[in-house]
Formats: C-alpha cells, sequence, structure tokens
C-alpha cells in the first residue's frame, strides 16, 4: 500500500487586517484602562467600517479614559495615516457606546481583595462566564507551537515589516498568509506544500512586480531552505490586484480570528475570543493558563504534544473539569499527566492572574500576530517555570531539556529520509 503524507494548514493576518484593527483597538482600551485602574472589568467590542470605529461593550472603573484618543493613536500606528488608504486615523468618526457590566454578572466575580495568597479570596473570585478553553503545545518549533501557524505569523510579521521599512515601498496595511505543511507518520513536518500571501498594494504597481518582490523579500526570507523543494507551489495576490484593502474593503469586529490568535487549527478552540477582555474574563486568562501548563508539559518531556481542556461556571472559581490529551506521545499514563496538572497548576481565575501578573498593561501586542509562542513581547504565559517541578512529580531524573524540531535544511533533508525509509 501507498503511504500518503497528511497536510495541515494556517493562516495569520497582518495588524492592518480589519479585524485585527478591531482587536488592537480593543486591546489597545484595556491597557490604556489597567494603567489607571488595575481591576477594571473590561469587555470590549470594536467595530471598524470605512470611515468609522464603533466602540462598545461592558466597561466598570473609576478612572477616565479617552477612548477616541486611543483609537485614533491605534490606527495611526498600526499604518492608516492617509485618507488614499481608505482609512485613516485623524479624519475617521469614532463613536462609542458603552455600559457599566450587568451586576448580574459582577456578583459572580467581584472578589474581596485582601491578600493573593488567601484561601478565601481565591475561592470568592468566580469565573466571568461559563465556557471551555483550551491550551496546545507540540516539539514541532523552539517556541512549541505548530510549525504552521508558527510559519503563517512569521510571514505576515516579515510583510508587515518590509512595508514599515520601506523594504517594498507600495505595500499598504492589510495582508494575509497562510502555509500548507505536509507531516509524515511521525506527526514531525517535511516540507511545505504551498505558501499564500495577499498584499494590499499601492493601485498602479503591476502585478508580476508584485509577485517578485513578495517572493524574494518576504517568502524566501522566512521559510526555512530545507523545507521547500521543486513542487512547492507560492501563490501571491491570487486574484491579481489587492488596492482596496482594511476597514473600506471589509468590516473588522473584535474576536473574528480566533484561530489565528491561538494555534492555527492545530488545537482546538473553546469559542470565546481574547481580545477586549480583562483577566477575569476566563476565555483569556483560562486559555492563557492552559497554554503555560500545556507547555510546561511538553518541555518537561512528559509528551511531545499535549492539549489541555479547562471547563468552568460563572460565579465558581474552580474548573469544573480538566481534561489532559497527549495524542499517544506521552512517557507516562495520560491520567498520570491529567493528574499532575492538576497538582501543579491552580486554574482559578484570581490564582491565574497572581501567577502570571495579568492586571497589567501587556495585552495590546498579544493583538496581532498570535498570543501564544511569542518571544518578542511580555507574554507570562509563556514561560517555562514549571518544568523541573512536573519532572520532579513525574519521577524523571536528570536534566531533561525539551528536544524540538530543528528548522534547518539538515533536519529537513533527514526528516524527508528517514520518511521515505
Amino acid at each position: 500500500m501507498t503511504r500518503t503524507n497528511r497536510s495541515y494548514t494556517s493562516e495569520s493576518v497582518t495588524e492592518g487586517h480589519p479585524d485585527k484593527v478591531s482587536d488592537q483597538i480593543s486591546d489597545a482600551i484595556l491597557d490604556a484602562l489597567l494603567r489607571r485602574d488595575s481591576i477594571a472589568r473590561v469587555a470590549c467590542e470594536t467595530l471598524v467600517t470605512t470611515g468609522l470605529v464603533l466602540v462598545t461593550g461592558e466597561i466598570s472603573t473609576d478612572s477616565y479614559v479617552d477612548i477616541p484618543g486611543v483609537v485614533r493613536t491605534t490606527v495611526k500606528n498600526i499604518g492608516y495615516t492617509r485618507a488614499k488608504y481608505g482609512f485613516d486615523g485623524e479624519t475617521c468618526a469614532v463613536l462609542t457606546a458603552i455600559d457599566e457590566q450587568s451586576p448580574d454578572i459582577a456578583q459572580g466575580v467581584i472578589g474581596r481583595v485582601v491578600d493573593e495568597h488567601d484561601e478565601e479570596y481565591l475561592n470568592s473570585l468566580g469565573a466571568g462566564d461559563q465556557g471551555i478553553v483550551f491550551g496546545y503545545a507540540c516539539r514541532e518549533t523552539p517556541e512549541l507551537m505548530p510549525f504552521s501557524i508558527s510559519l503563517a505569523h512569521r510571514l505576515a510579521r516579515r510583510l508587515a515589516y518590509c512595508r514599515r521599512n520601506g523594504v517594498i515601498s507600495y505595500l499598504r496595511p492589510d495582508g494575509k498568509s497562510q502555509c500548507t505543511v505536509e507531516v509524515g507518520p511521525g506527526g514531525l513536518p517535511l516540507r511545505v506544500a504551498n505558501v499564500v500571501v495577499s498584499a494590499q498594494h499601492r493601485p498602479d504597481v503591476d502585478i508580476e512586480h508584485i509577485r517578485e518582490d513578495i517572493l524574494e523579500r518576504v517568502i524566501l526570507p522566512v521559510i526555512p531552505e530545507g523545507f521547500v523543494d521543486d513542487a512547492t507551489e507560492y501563490l501571491i495576490n491570487p486574484t491579481g490586484r489587492f488596492a482596496i484593502g482594511g476597514p473600506q474593503a471589509d468590516a473588522g469586529l473584535t474576536g473574528r480570528k480566533i484561530i489565528v490568535d491561538s494555534y492555527g487549527g492545530r488545537g482546538r478552540h473553546g469559542g470565546g475570543c481574547f481580545s477586549g477582555k480583562d483577566p477575569t474574563k476566563v476565555d483569556r486568562s483560562g486559555s492563557y493558563a492552559a497554554r503555560h501548563a500545556a507547555k510546561n508539559v511538553v518541555a518537561a518531556g512528559l509528551a511531545d504534544e499535549c492539549e489541555l481542556e479547562v471547563a468552568y461556571a460563572i460565579g465558581i472559581a474552580s474548573p469544573l473539569s480538566i481534561r489532559a490529551e497527549t495524542f499517544g506521545t506521552s512517557r507516562i499514563p495520560e491520567e498520570t499527566v491529567e493528574a499532575l496538572v492538576r497538582e501543579v497548576f491552580d486554574f482559578r481565575p484570581a490564582a491565574i492572574i497572581r501567577d502570571l501578573c495579568l492586571r497589567r498593561p501587556i495585552y495590546e501586542p498579544t493583538a496581532a500576530y498570535g498570543h501564544f509562542g511569542r518571544t518578542d513581547i511580555d507574554a507570562p504565559w509563556e514561560q517555562l517555570d514549571r518544568v523541573e517541578e512536573l519532572r520532579s512529580a513525574a519521577g524523571f531524573t536528570g536534566e531533561g531539556p525539551c528536544p524540538t524540531f530543528e528548522w534547518s535544511k539538515a533536519a529537513g533533508a533527514a526528516a524527508r529520509q528517514g520518511d521515505s525509509a
């Protein structure tokens, strides 16, 4: 029987994509509030369209923030600074429709802050809503993220870099990337099957010139040489034209890129977005805590791949359930992995906020290019601070560095050779 390798695909978008504009505005407002009031309750939703930003949601705080000013600064920092781009931070209309948090919700999540280690407080701060959250990690990249989403984010970041630094002078803020990766029976990447990049551009630029520049200056510097071959397909601005983009082309909404924000489709997603939410919302803090735990499990060598599911009920601090899935890669029984996660990590919202120091203005940078696998920003859920504790509890001895799949020409060749053996 002929063996057929599997493939998987992930996408990313630049900070100028309309949905990401909305995410960044929501998180910029959250950060501005947390700078003045660390216990502000924020659920901020943003809509952007041609010439208009609408900010709505529920915010409870004793402080004041100039929301229109935050919106305009954020839009201009993204790069929408001229009317001919179809959207301009100086001239767009900014409307606000903010309410306070519902008292029916607030009564379940307002904890009495006495001591962050006080059990009464830890149990009094209930989850801000019911729901399930997921955390995921795997051994495919040094940051313990799926290869495809790491590549997609790197492409999107490179596209933005080329725009911001004049490497490609005619680019505009909107853009998207997508990578399909072929994997062998062992689950490790073998090759990049195809790459898609769509880049907003000045209207007068020839499509062939665009395709040549994007290939040479964006794609080839990012994709590891060992993972491309003569059959790798490059699709650059497939429709032939992408002059109209950003909020002028499509309305943007907070929370509409949750797979881009997380694991590119490799790990499950509970459905709740992250951006615009303060850390009492477990959609955000619970997902961060689950990633933190899953990443430490993989880094400790307990498994090569780990997904954690955590379920909450509104107003209740302790999770209703915690489930670990290692996809047959664990070195100890899966139920033992689950038990160790319960023992080492505290998933109560107040404990998550305490352990990861989440009452700080650290969120706007997460709103573009993913919340996980980031080494360029302050992302405390990415720290490997429980590895030794997990290894000790599991009875592992000696040093246990996490072996990761190396992005190199030799690694790609070795993987393909092993696959054909």
